[in-house]
C-alpha cells in the first residue's frame, strides 16, 4: 500500500512540475524580455542602428524572401537563414510600427517567386541544379534597396547592410558628395601636356551610380554649404587658402576623405634637373596635419618586406600587396577587404591632438621602413641594400574622430583673397571664422593616391567590341566603402562589424618577422664590412705615395691590401653560409609549427575522444571484475 502511495505521489509531482514548466514558458513567451548571451553580442544592435530606426518618419517595409522546406535550402544555410530572421525581428523590436516585416516563401513557379524576381532578389544555385532564395528588399514609397543574395560570408556585416538599406530608403534624395582632385579623375576634354582627352576613372563612374557627384575646383577658397561629404584626391601644391577652406569645411561638420601621396606614380612630372627622368608628384596637407597631430613625410615612401610584391630581381618592397592581416577587421570599411595594391605610398606618424581619437584602418608590418622617393622604384637586391626595419607598424589609412580645432586660430591666412582697399562698405562679408567644431566629426586619411587609378585597381579588356572592367584587387571596394560609410551619416560611421572567426597563424608570422630582422641585420653587417675594407684599401693606397697610385703600379696590390681583400672574401663567404642556414632553419621551424598546428586541430579531438572511450571501458571492466570477485567470495 505504501509503495502504491509513493508511486502516486511521484506521478502527481511530475505532472505538476510539467504543468508549471509549460505555464512558465508560456508567460515568458508573452513577456517582451530579451537577453543576448552570445559571444560577441551577435543579436545586440549598435547605438547607430537604433538611432536610424528610431529616426524613421514613415513606415519602411522589409520583404524577407526565404525558401522553406526540407529540400528547399541547403542544411548548412538553414541556421544562417534563421539568424537573418532573428536580426530582422530585432530591428522590428526597436523601430516598432515604422518597420513592417513581410516574409515570403518563393516556391518554384509561384507568385512569391515572381515577386522576388521583380524586387531584384536573385535565385541561388545548388550543385544539384535546384535553386533557392535568401534575399531582402527594403522599400518605402518608390524607393528601394535590395540585398539580392544574403551571403554567410557577409554575416559580420548583416546589421550594417540592413541599417544602410533602411537609411537609404528613408531619405528622399541621393547623397551629394564633392570631388576635389588634382588629377583628372572625372576625365578631361583636352590635356595640353599630352594633347589628348581622357575618360573618367572607373572609380568616378562607380561613385556616380550611387551618389550625386559634384566637382569642386582645386583652388577654391570656400566649399558650398550643401556639400556635406568631400572626397579630396592628391592636393598637390595647394596654397594655405585651400587648406583654410578644408579646415572650415571640417569645422562646420563636413566629412572629409583625403587621399595624399609622397610619390604619385601615375602623375609623372618633368624633373627640374636637365637630363633626369620624370618622377611622381607629391601631395600633402601640412597645416591641417600639424593641427591634427598627424605627420606624413612627403619625401619618403613606405617599404615593407612582408607585403612586398614580386620576387627575385623583381622584388619591389615599395609596391605592397596587402592582405587581410593588414586591415582592421572590426571596422565596416575594411572588414571584408581581402587585398589592396598599395604602390609607392606613404605612411603616417600620429600623436592625435587633444580631443581626437585615431582608428587605424590599414597598417604596415613591423618589418618596414621609410625610404627616399628617389629610390622608390628600385627593385631586386638593390632595393634590399641597406634595408633596416624599424620595428614599427605605421598606419597607411586611418580615421580621426572627435572635436576638431581650427588649424588657423587667427582666421583666414594672408595668401587668401585680400579685401580690396576701395571695396564698398556694404559689400557682403565672408562667412564667419569657426575656431572649433561644435560636434563630433570624423576625417579619413589615406597615404596613397595611385590605388584609385585604373592602372592599379582594374583590368580593362575589349571583348567582342565591349569594354569589360574587372577589379584586380580590393582598391575600389575599399574607397567606395569609405565614401559610402561617411555619406550614410554619423550613425553608420560608428557601427562596427561583428566578431570574426578568422584566426591567422600569428606565431608563424612573428617567427618570419624575427628571422627577417636577423637576415637584414647580417646583410647590413656584411655591407658595412665591405665598406670598411674599401676605406682601408684607399688608406693603404694613399700611404704608398703618389708613385704607387700610377696606372702601372695600381694593378699591383701590396701584401696588406691582399690580406684585406682575402678577409673580406672570407667574411662574405661565412655570412652567405649563415644566411643560407638561417633561411633553412626558418623554413623548417615554420613548416614544423604549421604541421603540428594542423595535427592539433584535426587529430587532437578524435584522439581525446578515443582516449576517453578507452578510459571508460577500462573503468567498466575493472568494476565488473570487482563485482565478480565479490560474488565469488560470497559463494
Amino acid at each position: 500500500m505504501k509503495k502504491n502511495e509513493a508511486l502516486l505521489y511521484s506521478a502527481v509531482g511530475l505532472a505538476a512540475l510539467f504543468l508549471i514548466l509549460v505555464a512558465v514558458n508560456y508567460l515568458a513567451s508573452m513577456a517582451a524580455v530579451r537577453a543576448d548571451l552570445t559571444d560577441g553580442k551577435l543579436y545586440t544592435l549598435s547605438d547607430g542602428t537604433k538611432k536610424i530606426l528610431r529616426g524613421l518618419q514613415a513606415p519602411v517595409k522589409v520583404k524577407l524572401y526565404v525558401s522553406q522546406g526540407e529540400q528547399a535550402m541547403p542544411v548548412q544555410l538553414r541556421s544562417f537563414a534563421q539568424r537573418v530572421e532573428d536580426m530582422v525581428r530585432e530591428l522590428k523590436s526597436v523601430a516598432g510600427a515604422n518597420l513592417v516585416i513581410e516574409k515570403y516563401n518563393p516556391r518554384p513557379d509561384s507568385e512569391e517567386e515572381e515577386a522576388a524576381q521583380l524586387d531584384g532578389v536573385e535565385a541561388q544555385q545548388l550543385p544539384s541544379g535546384e535553386q533557392f532564395y535568401l534575399g531582402i528588399a527594403v522599400t518605402q514609397l518608390d524607393r528601394k534597396q535590395v540585398i539580392a543574395a544574403v551571403s554567410p560570408q557577409r554575416e559580420r556585416l548583416l546589421e550594417y547592410d540592413l541599417a544602410r538599406a533602411i537609411a537609404r530608403v528613408g531619405s528622399a534624395e541621393r547623397p551629394t558628395i564633392g570631388l576635389m582632385s588634382g588629377l583628372p579623375v572625372l576625365g578631361e576634354r583636352f590635356n595640353p601636356m599630352t594633347r589628348q582627352s581622357s575618360e573618367p576613372w572607373v572609380f568616378a563612374n562607380e561613385l556616380k551610380r550611387d551618389f550625386n557627384v559634384r566637382e569642386v575646383n582645386m583652388m577654391t577658397e570656400s566649399i558650398d554649404k550643401d556639400i556635406n561629404v568631400l572626397l579630396l584626391i592628391h592636393p598637390r601644391d595647394v596654397p594655405e587658402s585651400v587648406e583654410y577652406a578644408l579646415d572650415q569645411f571640417v569645422m562646420r561638420g563636413g566629412k572629409l576623405i583625403a587621399f595624399v601621396d609622397p610619390y604619385a606614380y601615375f602623375d609623372q612630372q618633368p624633373s627640374p634637373m636637365p637630363g633626369a627622368s620624370a618622377g611622381g608628384s607629391t601631395s600633402n596637407l601640412p597645416k591641417l596635419f600639424k593641427a591634427w597631430g598627424v605627420e606624413m613625410n612627403p619625401g619618403k615612401v613606405i617599404a615593407d618586406v612582408v607585403y612586398a610584391s614580386g620576387g627575385g630581381n623583381r622584388l619591389t618592397p615599395t609596391v605592397l600587396t596587402l592582405n587581410r592581416t593588414a586591415f582592421n577587421r572590426d571596422d565596416v570599411a575594411t572588414s571584408q577587404i581581402e587585398t589592396l595594391l598599395y604602390a609607392f605610398g606613404g605612411a603616417f606618424d600620429v600623436k592625435p591632438a587633444e580631443g581626437l581619437k585615431v582608428t587605424e584602418l590599414v597598417k604596415s608590418s613591423p618589418n618596414s621602413m621609410l625610404v627616399d622617393n628617389v629610390v622608390a622604384t628600385v627593385s631586386g637586391e638593390a632595393a634590399l641594400k641597406g634595408f633596416q626595419p624599424d620595428d614599427k607598424a605605421r598606419p597607411l589609412a586611418m580615421r580621426l574622430s572627435g572635436k576638431f580645432r581650427s588649424a588657423f586660430p587667427e582666421g583666414r591666412p594672408k595668401d587668401g583673397a585680400p579685401a580690396a582697399k576701395d571695396a564698398k562698405k556694404d559689400a557682403p562679408a565672408g562667412p564667419a571664422h569657426i575656431a572649433q567644431g561644435g560636434a563630433e566629426n570624423s576625417v579619413v586619411l589615406v597615404a596613397d593616391v595611385d590605388m584609385l587609378h585604373d592602372g592599379a585597381a582594374v583590368d580593362i579588356q575589349e571583348v567582342f567590341g565591349r569594354r569589360i572592367i574587372v577589379p584586380s584587387n580590393g582598391n575600389l571596394a575599399f574607397a567606395q566603402s569609405l565614401v559610402e560609410q561617411v555619406a550614410s551619416g554619423d550613425a553608420l560611421i560608428t557601427l562596427q562589424s561583428r566578431a570574426s572567426a578568422f584566426r591567422p597563424l600569428t606565431v608563424v608570422r612573428q617567427m618570419e618577422a624575427e628571422a627577417q630582422k636577423q637576415y637584414f641585420g647580417r646583410l647590413k653587417a656584411l655591407e658595412d664590412e665591405r665598406q670598411r675594407t674599401l676605406e682601408k684599401l684607399q688608406e693603404l693606397q694613399k700611404a704608398r705615395g703618389p708613385a704607387a697610385q700610377s696606372k702601372a703600379s695600381a694593378q699591383i696590390l701590396s701584401p696588406e691590401q691582399q690580406a684585406e681583400i682575402e678577409n673580406l672574401r672570407k667574411t662574405a663567404t661565412r655570412t652567405q653560409a649563415e644566411l643560407k642556414e638561417l633561411r633553412k632553419n626558418l623554413r623548417q621551424d615554420a613548416e614544423s609549427l604549421v604541421f603540428w598546428t594542423k595535427v592539433a586541430n584535426i587529430a587532437l579531438m578524435p584522439l581525446l575522444v578515443a582516449l576517453a572511450g578507452l578510459l571508460v571501458a577500462l573503468l567498466r571492466r575493472s568494476r565488473r571484475a570487482a563485482l565478480a570477485n565479490r560474488g565469488a567470495v560470497a559463494a
